[in-house]
């Protein structure tokens, strides 16, 4: 009898240090870059891709000297250095197909809104097929937490493409969505945003009206940051995707190594400040993969190019133990992300839709 009662005390214990571990969890901030492959991200600069004249930009040596290293790790670090530096020791790193870790998109369409859309309404909804579907017809994790009493009005996301409005549905959302050429700042701007706003409505538009280029969302994600400090913030950059649709290896993977800098400045901030310090989240992953089966395919995404539903995503948190690169043989999907994010802040996602369960290996 004593036995049993000894084993169902530390139980409890156990489980009372579980919630502990979670309750640390004040804020949350989720990044995503847009389309990054885990192939970069597990294993670095692709030479085949940096010799290929058809996409180097006509400079192998300039890609080479910002990005190789003689082995796979080196290489990946050098790429993204606050990545394997960080959450690659002190966070969880998932998807690293290699040692069959397997992140997938559940969805069956491979490019943006549907993936989108699958990781904040942790439910792969088929009707969701082409990146001009209108708004959101599902409530996303964001809009649920920003339902309850101690997010409310602290839920922001800032995203370099447009099509954010309706896939996070901000007219039924009740929280700010500023994308693509949004002013920052509301009707009471700061001086910087002003600055951001002028910036932003002067600068050069190659992907036209439908985005803007990542360094204005994250300049305005920043400023918001520190301003507003809310609970939970989402920043979306885009010039991964982008730049990979264009064949511009070099431009590709700069961008990544620029959202990993972004990362750092962001990480470095939450680290300065008594609200957020050693009581905030950081969750980054993308929306879709891209080829690689077919070399000349890494540009694009989609069902017909195989290996555009391979995903990854990566986290730091207090409480949450440091397990760095996983290794387990595992089949992970895209929208239990939702279900995590909610639990990362000890909330439980509910809706009338279907919800993913969350990524129990994270509090494993």
């Amino acid at each position: 009898m004593k036995s049993i009662v000894k084993i169902l005390f530390i139980t409890f214990l156990f489980a009372a240090v579980n919630v502990n571990a979670q309750n640390k969890i004040e804020n949350l901030i989720i990044i995503t870059t847009d389309g990054l492959r885990w192939q970069e991200v597990f294993k670095g600069l692709d030479t085949s891709l940096a010799k290929n004249t058809r996409f180097n930009q006509g400079d192998s040596s300039l890609i080479f000297e910002e990005f190789y290293k003689n082995t796979e790790q080196a290489s990946r670090e050098k790429l993204l250095p606050f990545v394997w530096g960080k959450l690659g020791r002190e966070g969880q790193l998932y998807g690293n197909r290699q040692v069959g870790n397997k992140v997938n998109t559940a969805n069956n369409y491979w490019f943006s809104y549907p993936g989108y859309s699958e990781l904040f309404t942790g439910y792969a909804d088929e009707r969701i097929n082409s990146n001009a579907y209108p708004a959101n017809p599902n409530v996303t994790v964001l809009e649920f937490i920003n339902r309850q009493a101690a997010f409310k009005n602290k839920v922001v996301a800032l995203g370099a493409w447009n099509a954010f409005d309706r896939i996070l549905n901000e007219e039924r959302a009740g929280f700010p969505v500023i994308s693509a050429f949004d002013a920052s700042g509301g009707v009471k701007p700061s001086e910087k945003q002003v600055l951001i706003n002028q910036m932003l409505a002067d600068s050069y538009r190659p992907w036209n009206s439908a985005e803007c280029m990542d360094v204005y969302t994250h300049y305005a994600a920043m400023e918001h940051l520190k301003i507003h400090q809310p609970k939970v913030l989402y920043i979306a950059y885009g010039e991964t995707d982008e730049w990979a649709h264009a064949g511009q290896y070099r431009s590709y993977l700069q961008a990544a190594h620029q959202v990993d800098k972004w990362l750092q400045e962001i990480w470095t901030y939450l680290q300065s400040n008594p609200r957020y310090k050693n009581k905030t989240a950081l969750l980054i992953t993308v929306d879709h993969g891209r080829g690689d089966m077919n070399k000349n395919l890494w540009t694009e995404h989609g069902k017909s190019i195989p290996g555009s539903d391979e995903t990854w995503f990566g986290l730091i948190a207090p409480g949450i133990a440091a397990k760095g690169e996983i290794k387990t043989d595992t089949q992970l999907y895209q929208q239990q992300l939702a279900q995590t994010i909610a639990s990362l802040l000890g909330l439980t996602f509910r809706a009338e839709h279907t919800i993913a369960e969350k990524v129990k290996e994270v509090w494993k």
